[in-house]
This record gives structure tokens, C-alpha cells and sequence, in this order.
């Protein structure tokens, strides 16, 4: 036992010690946020911007958005999203290869865009486990860089 309790007592020691020599951590330098802004002096959510854009005409940056859903890994899981989407009346292609990032993509098309709302992808999330969606440029999924 008094082995036990040296050997507890020398490891204390050691470790106190130890502790002692490391270096104190430092805060880190913060760039206040005016200097940080630049160019892009204020932040507007997605749902401001599309406020007073609706009524632009169809070139507009908010009519050249689609809704992408997918992610799957497998594509026998995007096969049956697309027949589940069809089932429900919602119209979306498959995203060719070359541009997808990761997984199989559908594109849903615009005039679709309206039956899917959230409680449709909750759904649908539910049913395929990997499903994300996005609302992105109508050129297409960005490929992984």
C-alpha cells in the first residue's frame, strides 16, 4: 500500500509539473466587423430579397432558381424518389453526371416547385434517409472541387 501511494504521490508531482512549463493560451486578435464588411455593407435573409423582386421580369436572379433534390448514394434510391415525386404530381429530371457533386441529384421543375413544401420533404426525408434539398442557380449542382 505504501508503494501505491508513492507512486501516486511521484505521478502527481510529475504531472503539476508538466502543467507548469506549458506556455499560457492567448486570445485570439478579433477583427472588428466594420473593417471585415468591405464591399458587402449589409446582409439581406433570402425571404427580404425575394420581397421586392417578385415583380422583376422573368431574368431576374429570384426566377433562376430551382429546387434540387437528392444526395442519394445508390441509384436505385433516386429511381424511386423520382417515382415517389411522380406519384405526387411533382415533374423533376435527373441532373446529368458531369454535373452533380456528390450523389444523384433531381431537378424539380419550376412550375412543380409549389406542391413540394416543407412538410412534403419532411416526408419524403423521412422515407429516404440521405434526401437534402436545395435551392440553387437553374444551371446545376456545382461538381465537387
Amino acid at each position: 500500500m505504501r508503494w501505491l501511494f508513492l507512486l501516486l504521490l511521484v505521478l502527481n508531482v510529475f504531472y503539476y509539473v508538466w502543467h507548469q512549463q506549458e506556455a499560457p493560451l492567448r486570445a485570439k486578435d478579433v477583427t472588428p466587423l466594420n473593417l471585415y464588411r468591405g464591399s458587402q455593407q449589409d446582409i439581406r435573409l433570402l425571404s427580404e430579397a425575394g420581397d421586392g423582386s417578385r415583380a422583376k421580369p422573368s431574368g431576374s436572379a429570384v426566377d433562376d432558381r430551382c429546387l434540387y433534390v437528392g444526395g442519394l448514394s445508390r441509384q436505385e434510391a433516386i429511381q424511386g424518389l423520382l417515382r415517389r415525386l411522380n406519384d405526387l404530381g411533382v415533374k423533376a429530371q435527373m441532373v446529368p453526371e458531369d454535373q452533380q457533386a456528390t450523389g444523384y441529384w433531381l431537378k424539380v421543375a419550376p412550375e412543380s416547385q409549389r406542391l413540394l413544401g416543407d412538410v412534403q420533404l419532411q416526408n419524403l426525408s423521412k422515407e429516404f434517409n440521405e434526401l437534402k434539398h436545395k435551392i440553387m442557380q437553374c444551371e446545376g449542382v456545382a461538381p465537387a472541387e
